[in-house]
Parts: C-alpha cells; structure tokens; sequence
C-alpha cells in the first residue's frame, strides 16, 4: 500500500509564502542608474541563471515595485549576489525608501552602473525579455559583463530570517552535477 502525502488545494497567500519560505534562497540587489544619474536598486531573492549558452539571467520583480520602472527603461541593470556580511545592505534595499543608496559604498560598473562592493560577484545585463508572472514581472537579461568572485559566503535567506553556510562545503561527486545549469567545476556557484 502507498500512502500518500497530506495536501490541501485549499490554501490562501499566507499560506503559500510559508510553503515557498521553505526554499532556501541566495539574496541580490539589482541595481540601475535612473534618467539623472542617480542610482536606484531593491533587494531580490527571485533570481537564477537560466542559460549558459546564451548567457541569461532571470529576477522577478513586482509588479508595484518603484525601482522597477526605473530598471526597465534603462534596460540594463547589475545583480549583486550578496555575501553573509551584507544582511544590513539586504535590510536596506528591502525596505521603503527614496535614498537608500546613502550609506552603500559603490563603485561604476563598465556600462556605469551601480556595482555594490564586497558582494561576492556581480553581473551586469541588459533586459531581453519581459513576461507576465501574476503579481511579479519575468525578467530576462543577456549577461555583459562578470564581476570578480570573492571567496566569502553567500547571504541567504530560509523560513523569513537570514542564514549562512557555516559547515565545511561538500561538494557531490561529478556525476551528481552533470545537470546543474551553473556548475562548471571548481568554487563557483555550487
């Protein structure tokens, strides 16, 4: 006999975003340069490679996010892939706010946007693709330009809190990666 597993088809949003924080996720800051210069940006946790060969990224931002628009008419933005030392700047960019650039160190990337420093990489895109995704936008954009990889721990986010690798990494054996979209051998992503 097989049991099968307890589930409700009858849920609400609440309900949805605890079943959804069950998932582990890396935390970035897209960020963008607005029509005066002036940088704007909001943390994403909605964010993964989605193809090597072209090189593209995916975020989904929602749809009544401020920066957004602002991304969009750019039609270019950097990913910053935060790093366990960054929780304040991921507090920051998740937050309401009209300067929340004010206290961030920030250095131009080589199309001149914001580039977050000590995030463990960066990527800088331009927008390919946007598709509807109910309440959030899909984005996808072509990678440009890679930032260095600094040897840190990610930022993470678990169960609505912040997390961090604390355990000695282990890596599975090459077979077990074969699938992997961003494992290519070596410290990257994985």
């Amino acid at each position: 006999m097989v049991n099968k597993p307890f589930g409700s088809g009858d849920f609400d949003s609440r309900q949805f975003r605890t079943a959804m924080g069950q998932f582990c996720t890396g935390v970035t800051v897209i960020t963008t340069l607005d029509a005066d210069e002036k940088p704007v940006g909001f943390a994403c946790q909605s964010f993964t490679a989605l193809s090597l060969d072209p090189p593209l990224v995916v975020f989904c931002p929602m749809k009544t996010s401020r920066s957004w628009p602002v991304i969009e008419t750019a039609g270019k933005f950097v990913v910053n892939v935060l790093s366990n030392r960054q929780q304040e700047v991921s507090s920051t960019f998740g937050a309401p706010g009209d300067d929340k650039f004010k206290s961030i160190e920030w250095d131009r990337s080589p199309l001149g946007l914001p580039v977050l420093r000590h995030s463990l990489t960066w990527v800088e895109c331009e927008i390919e693709n946007v598709v509807d995704g109910g309440d959030h936008h899909i984005v996808i954009g072509r990678a440009k330009t890679l930032g260095e990889v600094l040897q840190d721990k990610p930022l993470l986010f678990y169960r609505g809190g912040y997390l961090s690798t604390e355990h000695p990494r282990v890596t599975p054996a090459q077979e077990a990666l074969d699938d992997f979209l961003t494992w290519t051998g070596g410290d990257t992503w994985l």
